[in-house]
């Protein structure tokens, strides 16, 4: 499979270029998404490529798109990546990890909606006996399934800035009640369907994130990525338990071997051996595979 670091499309405008994602004008409808198979932990860009993995969430992403085009619209464009990039050269490198979409209104939170208690939000109940200000019962471990599914959205002011937790009437002042209220509606339905038929496949969705954008006509879409091993934690079931971190199909994998090295957190950020690289990409390809065969 071919690796993609860096992009160079020469035939296109670059609009921007994240930790992992190279996005293109198309036109003034459209965009070109490339997902790259560049890493980031702790906030910095690896030097080493986990070559195959753009590709993995490319097609996950796509497969979940179809599959929940019935409860949302997405931002997926009826043209082609060959009309979009109808250079051979330029199309061939990427095309396993493109997508042409939408060019949408994009909506300034991040709807996070989480089924278990982990991670920031384990260190928020640990403090407060919440998360995010929604209080829950006492006694519950590291990785226990919640209740039911929070929604807890955040927000942030400018590309690149980090996201900040917010309650719901925050999204509220932001959004307007009705839109407020689809947006958390719309997460928690995407989140239990796509939760019970990954349980089914052997894993868990602990927690993911949506984005959300608005078309002309002021419709709800979901943009961005969706239910991926890098917007999502997702958990093999067989070895769940609570009380302790379950293992992951993400890049969990790669900040535990970090946290092993004598490094600061800043850039630039280590070379990954080859053995990590290979088990980085095998947990990635797994999640897909049982996600979509």
């Amino acid at each position: 499979m071919n690796t993609v670091f860096e992009t160079h499309i020469t035939s296109l405008p670059l609009i921007h270029k994240g930790k992992v994602r190279d996005i293109y004008e198309v036109d003034a409808a459209h965009m070109l998404i490339i997902t790259t198979d560049r890493i980031s932990a702790f906030d910095v860009i690896l030097p080493t490529p986990i070559s195959g993995k753009g590709a993995v969430l490319t097609s996950v992403a796509n497969f979940w798109f179809e599959q929940t085009k019935k409860i949302i619209p997405n931002h997926l464009a009826e043209i082609t990546l060959e009309q979009a990039l109808p250079d051979p050269a330029e199309r061939e490198p990427i095309q396993d990890h493109a997508i042409v979409v939408r060019r949408l209104k994009a909506l300034p939170i991040e709807a996070i909606v989480r089924g278990y208690i982990i991670g920031s939000g384990w260190k928020d109940y640990q403090r407060s006996g919440a998360i995010c200000g929604i209080e829950l019962p006492e006694g519950l471990q590291q990785a226990d399934k919640l209740p039911e599914p929070l929604y807890t959205p955040s927000t942030k002011a400018e590309v690149d800035a980090h996201y900040e937790n917010v309650d719901f009437s925050h999204t509220v002042k932001l959004l307007g009640q009705p839109l407020a209220e689809q947006v958390r509606d719309v997460s928690l339905q995407l989140y239990n369907e796509a939760a019970a038929y990954a349980l089914e496949r052997g894993i868990i969705i602990a927690d993911t994130k949506f984005e959300f954008g608005l078309d002309e006509a002021g419709n709800l879409v979901l943009i961005d990525e969706v239910l991926t091993p890098d917007s999502s934690r997702f958990w093999p079931a067989d070895q769940y338990q609570p009380g302790v971190s379950p293992p992951s199909f993400d890049k969990q994998y790669v900040r535990d071997y970090l946290e092993t090295l004598d490094w600061d957190k800043k850039a630039p950020g280590p070379e990954l051996p080859d053995e990590v690289v290979e088990n980085t990409v095998a947990k990635y390809r797994e999640a897909m595979e049982r996600l979509t065969q």
